[in-house]
């Protein structure tokens, strides 16, 4: 009996080990799984909008350099294809749904989006004082309310061959008569001056934002038109359609049925001795032809002045409907760090919409610098994009036609200015 009772004790004692360590056992248990479930009621995750589906990877790097400071905020950048994207967010806006971050497009097309009540105020975000106020307009209503935080500025200007330039002995114009004797020059060697075409009419009022402002003084008319003490009427404007009709004798010779590939694989390619085109287009044609050694210069105007013709590209801003503003905020705030600001030319190659911020390629830099000391605004996108059509869209239609033989000079103007007056305040 004696022998029984110690064999029972012990299996007692035994039993009582055994549960005491699966209590401890789930106890730790527990414990771990509660820590993985505050750690993960701590995580917030962000959703990125955009029309830039190529820049998947260079954003990730973004998001990284972002996650060392703010390791909680899970980011993921959720493109959509260009031609796309303003149907999609639209769409998913109206739903009350949509991306928590929304690369908002410029001036009056994302401002569409603030006035009904889809983008959220950031008038207290830290860190908007670091840009200029022109930059910041961008997403700013009349009311003075800011939408968005300005990325990158886009700046169109002359790139040109500096082989065929030194070659045939040019120089970079400093007036205008300088920029118009060395296309005369290059013709009559049998080199192609600018690589244009007509077939998009969008690249029209894109050159016309280049060199109008070298006829009728880029800032000066600026401010009158915006001020409504001068319109599309006036002889300069005039002018500068006609310079723009004067200029084709300089484009290849089937400028008609060229596109935006075309003309860039003609200066690619060292076919075409310039290239009136934007500052997006630096590392795609580097990456043509590496070989390529070009530069770029301002517009010179008939009065001595230079022109570099710049806007906002974009701007990232907030969904109204984020469930996570603070997070958002957080990020946006991001965004206007000198760190994220050099990642940015590093990474992207584009012009930070942060002055001081310079990059490694000599090129880029220079036109950074350039766009600092000789920026005019590119109406067309900045000021005349009202209107239906247009604004812009109705001078890109007549510009076609008077490539075509098919409008004047004068009804260009006429036209242009008929549409700005039903919507432009100042013309009313």
């Amino acid at each position: 009996m004696k022998v029984l009772n110690r064999w029972f004790f012990l299996f007692v004692l035994l039993l009582t080990i055994v549960l005491a360590g699966c209590g401890s056992k789930d106890k730790s248990d527990d414990t771990s799984k509660g820590d993985k479930e505050s750690k993960a009621s701590k995580e917030v995750s962000l959703t990125i909008g955009s029309w830039r589906t190529e820049d998947v990877a260079k954003y990730e790097k973004v998001i990284a350099l972002f996650n060392k400071e703010h390791p909680d905020i899970k980011v993921t950048f959720s493109p959509t294809k260009n031609t796309e994207y303003n149907t999609v967010l639209n769409t998913a806006l109206q739903a009350g749904e949509g991306p928590d971050i929304i690369h908002l497009r410029p001036y009056a097309a994302g401002l569409k989006l603030a006035e009904s009540g889809f983008i959220e105020k950031i008038n207290d975000l830290n860190g908007l004082n670091v840009f200029s106020e022109e930059a910041l307009q961008a997403s700013r209503d009349a009311e003075g309310n800011q939408y968005g935080v300005p990325i990158n500025l886009s700046s169109t200007q002359f790139f040109y061959n500096k082989k065929i330039f030194k070659e045939q002995g040019l120089d970079v114009p400093n007036t205008w008569d300088e920029f118009i004797q060395l296309n005369d020059k290059l013709l009559a060697k049998g080199i192609t001056p600018i690589a244009m075409g007509t077939k998009e009419s969008w690249l029209l009022s894109l050159l016309h934002g280049i060199v109008g402002p070298g006829v009728y003084e880029g800032n000066d008319f600026y401010k009158s038109v915006l001020a409504g003490e001068k319109d599309f009427t006036d002889a300069k404007f005039k002018e500068s359609i006609q310079v723009m009709k004067d200029l084709k004798k300089y484009f290849p010779k089937n400028s008609e049925g060229l596109g935006m590939d075309d003309i860039r694989t003609e200066f690619a390619l060292e076919k075409a001795a310039m290239f009136p085109l934007g500052s997006w287009e630096i590392p795609v044609v580097s990456e043509m032809n590496p070989d390529l050694d070009f530069g770029f210069f301002p517009m010179p105007s008939k009065a001595g002045n230079k022109t570099v013709t710049t806007w906002v590209d974009g701007s990232f801003a907030m969904n109204a409907n984020s469930k996570n503003k603070e997070a958002a905020k957080v990020f946006l705030e991001f965004l206007t760090t000198k760190e994220f600001g050099e990642l940015f030319v590093k990474e992207f190659s584009m012009i930070s919409a942060m002055p001081g911020i310079s990059s490694d390629q000599a090129l880029l830099s220079d036109l950074s610098k350039a766009v600092e000391s000789n920026a005019t605004p590119y109406m067309w996108v900045t000021n005349f994009t009202g209107g239906d059509p247009t604004t812009k869209t109705v001078l890109e239609t007549e510009l076609q036609g008077m490539y075509l033989g098919d409008v004047k000079v004068d009804d260009v103007a006429k036209k242009v200015q008929e549409n700005a007056k039903t919507w432009f305040k100042p013309f009313q």
